[in-house]
């Protein structure tokens, strides 16, 4: 039922040239796309119509400023729509919780890593590009971090680039939750 997420992982990194390109998420990043496709379908759109039939009415289109910011509404939302419908389609939903844990760092596990420099520990879950919140301590699994850490496994030492130069973290906690 459910394949490798590691090997989901390389395959998104293998198959990003390709036109059919997969988008891993987890369940909970799917139904947050799908609540916002729901948003924009009854929500948004009709009201986005209503003020473009409401602008007609103005007269003039030429120089009318509320149908073409109307307009512009509509192209963004459109392209939205477009965009989530899109990633949705291709979607590769991994729920790690009905997964068995075996310490391996994988997509949608939750990782606790310790600064080895200044013993300071953070908690991260690695989760698909339009779930991450870095507020949240949710990375994107294409993040330097989140790459840095697939693929290994509890106790493991990590070397990270980042802006400030290499650093090295332990992996002190894994969490399939």
């Amino acid at each position: 039922m459910y394949s490798d997420p590691f090997l989901i992982f390389i395959n998104f990194q293998v198959s990003e040239n390709n036109n059919m390109t997969q988008y891993p998420m987890t369940a909970r990043g799917a139904e947050m796309l799908r609540e916002e496709l729901n948003q924009l379908k009854s929500v948004e759109r009709p009201k986005i119509i209503a003020s473009i039939a409401e602008a007609r009415e103005h007269g003039d289109l030429k120089e009318n400023a509320e149908y073409h910011a109307a307009r512009e509404q509509q192209s963004f939302c459109e392209g939205r729509i477009q965009d989530i419908e899109g990633k949705l389609s291709n979607a590769q939903i991994i729920d790690v919780t009905k997964m068995p844990n075996n310490g391996k760092v994988i997509f949608g596990a939750t990782v606790t890593i310790l600064n080895v420099d200044n013993d300071k520990e953070t908690t991260y879950r690695i989760v698909g590009d339009d779930e991450a919140d870095i507020k949240q301590n949710l990375i994107s699994v294409n993040s330097p971090i989140a790459r840095g850490l697939i693929g290994k496994e509890l106790d493991d030492m990590v070397n990270i680039k980042t802006p400030a130069g290499t650093v090295e973290y332990e992996i002190i906690e894994v969490e399939y939750i």
